[in-house]
């Protein structure tokens, strides 16, 4: 009982330091947020300049998951997380230092690159170096550090925001390089997985560490399994084996769920949450970015409880949950963003509530099973490429979203904005019926020789 006890904690410290890479992607996916108002007026960028520059982050970030994937097949887990912390350092030192938007939209596009590398590779390194048991707790908290890095990036921004001063922007960027050092320090500690070890033929390596990580009387079976993976897909891995018909419903899965993940919205509130409070009757661009700020500890909060519930209630519930609460809550966000004739109401705060509401049920589900989701519906010969297809498709799908934000809103309106997300998480809860799995408690290799039987996603359970 010692022994095991141990091997959790070390399990548990190597997912903690592996989930500093999810810190610097909530970081530098947020901090855009609270330095947008001070940018625009020090450079006096429209809103679709600023709509340019944010999404150039997230096509690099499109980038970072196309490439990624293989990468991280050939060249290891860990190597890939430390050279994304190296490009993590140096971006953030490069946008805070651009002295015109064209430099800071480089330089946004540069660090998206890491992001989009991090967003996949951290919640896939966690779920292959995971007991089974804890392996859903473990990747959430990797969301659980992306929302800690959210909430760090609008603190930092409200530290740094003084409406007198329109650089104040900069340093909300250079702060971004103590979390990715710290990424990079403790990736150099951090073990390789051993299923990538046992993909690569280096048997007695993956066996070392399996004994480190799992219970002992477990550690046979899961290597014998691991080995049968590696013989039935032997030969050299392609992206044509992505594509075999047993393997339809993890592409359905990977995608699906980064689509509707993204189109219910959740990154117009992470990047423009400051505006949008400002529209809604907020002054000043401290006091919006005050606001946001709440939107950022209910992000952690509810991680906390999502990290709980995952492995207790398991994922299709979490999924159906979170999913209608945040259909209503987009619902009254709609109708608060309508602002009465004297903005002094309280309409601002039924707003806040709204929103708070929304991010808070986004977090609780469907958030971070989306990053857990692609790291377990692969098999193992191709892990790294479907969990880069399934990030590469969340970026897609937020690049989109976040670009046609604005554009719609004064097309079809504020408030129809947000009852059209509301519209597509309906129809995320009819797809998640019969594509959602119940992974809880199954083993990555169960998984896989479920797809092999050609069973359905709703019919997989313990």
């Amino acid at each position: 009982m010692k022994a095991n006890n141990q091997n959790k904690k070390l399990v548990i410290i190597i997912a903690a330091i592996a989930s500093t890479g999810g810190l610097l992607f909530g970081f530098d996916t947020g901090v855009i947020s609270g330095a947008i108002p001070f940018l625009q007026q020090d450079f006096g960028l429209k809103d679709s300049q600023i709509e340019n520059i944010t999404a150039f982050g997230l096509i690099g970030a499109v980038l970072g998951a196309l490439i990624g994937g293989r990468i991280s097949d050939i060249l290891g887990r860990k190597k890939v997380i430390i050279s994304a912390a190296i490009v993590f350092i140096t971006g953030a030192l490069w946008s805070g230092i651009s002295l015109n938007p064209t430099q800071l939209l480089i330089s946004r596009f540069y660090i998206g690159i890491a992001i989009g590398i991090s967003s996949f590779v951290v919640p896939l390194y966690i779920a292959e170096i995971s007991p089974t048991k804890m392996r859903g707790t473990l990747v959430f908290l990797f969301q659980f550090m992306i929302t800690v890095g959210i909430l760090a990036s609008y603190l930092s921004d409200s530290a740094f925001a003084n409406d007198t001063n329109y650089e104040s922007w900069r340093p909300m960027f250079y702060i971004g390089v103590i979390p990715a050092s710290i990424l990079l320090i403790g990736a150099f500690y951090l073990p390789e997985t051993p299923r990538w070890l046992m993909k690569k033929g280096k048997e007695e390596e993956s066996r070392k560490i399996l004994e480190t990580i799992e219970e002992k009387d477990q550690v046979e079976s899961i290597f014998k399994e691991m080995k049968d993976d590696i013989c039935k897909d032997s030969g050299k891995t392609s992206w044509k084996i992505i594509f075999k018909p047993w393997l339809k419903n993890s592409l359905i899965i990977a995608v699906g769920i980064m689509f509707f993940q993204q189109f219910v919205g959740i990154n117009t509130v992470v990047y423009y949450s400051p505006k949008i409070f400002l529209k809604a009757g907020f002054e000043g661009n401290e006091a919006a970015i005050w606001a946001s700020v709440s939107v950022g500890i209910i992000n952690v909060l509810f991680t906390v409880l999502s990290i709980y519930l995952v492995d207790k209630i398991g994922r299709r519930k979490l999924y159906f949950i979170g999913l209608s609460g945040i259909i209503i809550s987009l619902i009254c966000m709609g109708l608060f963003i309508i602002p009465p004739d004297v903005h002094a109401s309280n309409y601002k705060w039924f707003l806040v509530i709204s929103m708070l509401s929304y991010v808070g049920f986004f977090t609780l589900s469907i958030g971070p099973l989306g990053w857990l989701l692609i790291s377990e519906v692969f098999p193992l010969k191709v892990r790294g490429l479907g969990s880069s297809i399934g990030s590469l498709s969340n970026w897609g799908f937020n690049a989109l979203v976040v670009w046609s934000f604005f554009k719609l809103t004064r097309i079809i309106g504020d408030a129809e904005v947000f009852w059209l997300f509301a519209l597509i998480g309906l129809f995320g809860l009819l797809w998640g019926y019969y594509y959602i799995p119940e992974t809880k408690g199954v083993s990555l290799e169960e998984i896989e020789e479920h797809w092999r039987s050609g069973k359905s996603p709703k019919e997989l359970k313990k």
